[in-house]
């Protein structure tokens, strides 16, 4: 029988250990590629990062994304006009559905704890500049390099589900432009909008730290200390 002394050590090793842990995942960095930062002057695509204040989408250029080629890009000729693109990412219902928010919060539990959520990548056209439609404490616009870009389109399109050969429309809304692809991803609380965002960033070059990343200020953080440290 251990004495109290000894079992008062045990807990505090095991508190340690936890705290460790929660350290470790909170400090968790996946670092950037300094070969996809764009130098001063060298071409390379403008994009944009929306934040509603809980999810983010990107705004992309069309013309770069259908001059790439591939099945990202025979998904974006499918759309209605509009020269800028915002993909998006989300549980395959809770994310299309618009209907009033209390109204969904049972789907919400539902797509946030049940793991293996079927989930779909919006494509939005804009034929207006979407910087427009979003206060500057919600927006951020940068540059990445060409590779960079390419190597963003392809993680996005690595996301889609192709088993039929093509991307497949998995759902549309009543006067609105936005197509939703189905994804071979699944959503759940370890892999949500903005995990997939950040993924995005990261491709392009940029360091993310995965963990942080539940919340869309955290995807707005990454982008202003990529520029910070170009800088």
């Amino acid at each position: 029988m251990k004495h109290r002394g000894e079992t008062g050590t045990v807990w505090l090793m095991l508190a340690g250990g936890v705290a460790g842990a929660a350290l470790a995942l909170w400090t968790w960095t996946r670092p950037a590629d300094a070969a996809l930062t764009p130098a001063p002057g060298e071409p390379g695509v403008e994009a944009t990062l929306l934040d509603n204040g809980f999810h983010t989408d990107l705004a992309l250029p069309r013309a770069a994304l259908e001059a790439r080629g591939g099945p990202l890009a025979e998904a974006v000729r499918e759309l209605a006009p509009g020269d800028w693109i915002l993909i998006g990412w989300g549980d395959a219902k809770f994310y299309v559905d618009q209907s009033p928010i209390h109204h969904r919060l049972p789907d919400g539990a539902r797509a946030f704890f049940r793991p293996g959520n079927a989930s779909v990548i919006m494509l939005d056209p804009a034929q207006e500049d979407p910087r427009r439609a979003y206060a500057e404490d919600g927006r951020r616009t940068f540059r990445i390099s060409d590779e960079g870009f390419d190597r963003m389109a392809g993680k996005i399109e690595a996301s889609l589900d192709l088993r039929s050969g093509a991307p497949r429309i998995a759902a549309a809304r009543a006067n609105d432009d936005a197509r939703f692809f189905a994804s071979r991803e699944h959503f759940s609380v370890v892999h949500l909008c903005n995990h997939w965002t950040a993924g995005l960033l990261n491709a392009a070059g940029m360091a993310i730290r995965p963990f942080r990343s539940i919340v869309s200020s955290e995807i707005l953080a990454t982008i202003d200390r990529a520029a910070h440290s170009s800088s």
